[in-house]
């Protein structure tokens, strides 16, 4: 029997839970917000699917004007290819002949394609398979102090950009970093720092691309960057907020979720378990805020279950029955946990959307 997806004009109390919901309003205030705020400085924005992973939602933030996608995996990359869009940065070192072979195919499809590398084993697997006549443009990835991937100085980035330079079947298309939050002045001496070197060695460094939402408002304190990549912003979570990048009333993003257990007078158990809700604490100490509950807390998942703490509840308790929304501490988990999402339009459905590129992780 197929799931009954909620049609366009029912209320949201038809939604069968746990299910995210996503408003249309708060949708598109973030997406035109962002996007003014990148005009206004004269800074290229990239928009990172992977907090979403639906071509719809994509195209809002193209049409609002984006330049291009931000794509973390290459299948990811494959799905957006499919539905049509032709400007793709992926963001992860592609290693293995499976990958680079498949890499190759997305290359010729796409108008503009660009991947990123911080090692040479990387580019030399990809100058090994690309070619003059189809190039692939590579950009250097930098950790500015974000801690993940990335060359560690401007000595190296440039010393890399020249081994991909010399590579006939590669093009040096610039630096790119995921800095940690607050990083901008660090951002801007390494960036700074290896264009000069970049200079002295005659190579030109047309993309300087920076990332991150938790930094988004602050992209302007890195004049050396072209372009900005920022996911999250789009639904905005828990930490966005604690962040104090967004308030609640910018919250896009509600895992709609019933009270299916009362078991004691401080105890309620949702239907949104580890396979509806993140798992991922980033700092917090429970697993989401439950907007109608003020005080309670999600004091852990299983796979089916979250059981909730009434304890410091200062509103009223629900009952068995009882519908919550619930704020995740990280809106992009979520997103590769469902395979469509509810649109609504202050409760009532709008659309229902397919998640396309979930599960490519790869």
């Amino acid at each position: 029997m197929a799931f009954p997806w909620p049609e366009t004009g029912s209320p949201l109390d038809d939604v069968i839970t746990p299910m995210p919901v996503i408003d249309e309003d708060r949708l598109a205030a973030n997406i035109t917000r962002a996007q003014a705020y990148m005009n206004q400085h004269g800074l290229a924005f990239r928009p990172h699917i992977k907090t979403h992973k639906i071509p719809a939602v994509a195209r809002q933030q193209i049409a609002a004007g984006a330049t291009g996608i931000n794509c973390q995996k290459l299948t990811e990359a494959e799905a957006f290819a499919d539905a049509g869009f032709q400007d793709i940065l992926i963001t992860y070192n592609l290693l293995g002949a499976a990958r680079i072979q498949r890499l190759q195919a997305l290359n010729v499809r796409l108008a503009r394609l660009q991947a990123v590398a911080d090692s040479a084993v990387t580019v030399d697997g990809l100058a090994a398979a690309f070619t003059a006549d189809r190039p692939l443009t590579l950009l250097v990835e930098c950790d500015t102090g974000g801690g993940r991937c990335g060359v560690q100085t401007p000595e190296a980035a440039a010393e890399l950009a020249a081994r991909i330079a010399a590579a006939p079947g590669l093009r040096f298309g610039g630096l790119l970093t995921y800095p940690a939050a607050g990083g901008a002045a660090r951002v801007e001496t390494f960036l700074r720092d290896a264009m000069a070197l970049l200079a002295a060695r005659g190579l030109d460094c047309p993309v300087r691309s920076n990332g991150g939402s938790p930094d988004l408002w602050k992209a302007h304190l890195v004049p050396s960057a072209t372009e900005h990549r920022a996911g999250t912003y789009v639904y905005n979570d828990r930490s966005m907020v604690r962040a104090g990048e967004c308030g609640h009333g910018d919250l896009a993003m509600h895992v709609l979720a019933t009270v299916v257990s009362r078991p004691t007078p401080t105890r309620a158990v949702l239907d949104a378990g580890s396979k509806a809700l993140t798992s991922d604490l980033l700092g917090f100490a429970d697993h989401g805020e439950i907007e109608e509950l003020p005080g309670a807390r999600i004091v852990s998942l299983s796979e089916e279950h979250a059981v909730v703490d009434l304890t410091d509840c200062t509103g009223p308790l629900p009952g068995v029955g009882a519908r919550v929304r619930v704020i995740p501490n990280h809106t992009c988990v979520v997103s590769n946990l469902f395979d469509r999402m509810v649109f609504h339009r202050s409760g009532v459905v709008t659309r229902v959307e397919e998640v396309a590129a979930r599960g490519t992780v790869w």
